[in-house]
């Protein structure tokens, strides 16, 4: 699995020591916010063992993030397979991090290096990025990092009930 690494992060392959922080994301309301209920541990180390799994099957998907200065783990970022029985398909960039993260630039950071290397690595044509409507601050990161929406891809998530979870903006770039 490759590591990246930016001028302040590390994006890398996922350590027993990362279980704790990031069950303690999963738990907290304001990150969990445009994602959906609150995860149990059980659930957040189930993910990290999905995580790995991707990698070792495909070799890319969502790494650790750390700060480079520190070694402290602030969340995760990568690409991933758009999900079964959306309205269209591809390859997404996605990121979370802890609160204590948020507004350093961090998110945009470890953005940009996942574009590089699904662009010049694994040759993608296009990279998506989705979230919900109300998310201002996703959809903030996927403007500085040079993606643009057509208002007429935003879409209804089929996986989530009414609610204001439900309607989601689509970002795109090309290679």
């Amino acid at each position: 699995m490759p590591e990246l690494r930016t001028e302040r992060l590390t994006l890398r392959r996922w350590r027993d020591s990362d279980l704790g922080p990031w069950a303690a994301m999963n738990a907290d309301p304001e990150v969990r916010e445009h994602l959906g209920a609150l995860l149990t541990r059980e659930q957040t180390d189930a993910s990290v063992a999905g995580f790995q799994a991707e990698f070792d099957e495909r070799g890319y998907g969502w790494w650790a993030v750390e700060v480079l200065a520190t070694g402290e783990f602030i969340g995760f970022a990568g690409l991933d397979r758009v999900d079964d029985g959306m309205p269209f398909t591809g390859v997404e960039a996605g990121w979370r991090l802890a609160r204590s993260a948020w507004g350093h630039g961090y998110a945009t950071e470890a953005a940009r290096v996942c574009l590089a290397f699904g662009f010049e690595t694994l040759e993608l044509p296009e990279i998506l990025a989705v979230t919900t409507a109300t998310n201002l601050r996703s959809q903030a990161v996927m403007s500085r990092i040079g993606m643009t929406r057509d208002p007429a891809d935003d879409f209804d998530d089929p996986n989530e009930p009414e609610g204001p979870l439900r309607r989601n903006v689509l970002y795109r770039i090309r290679a």
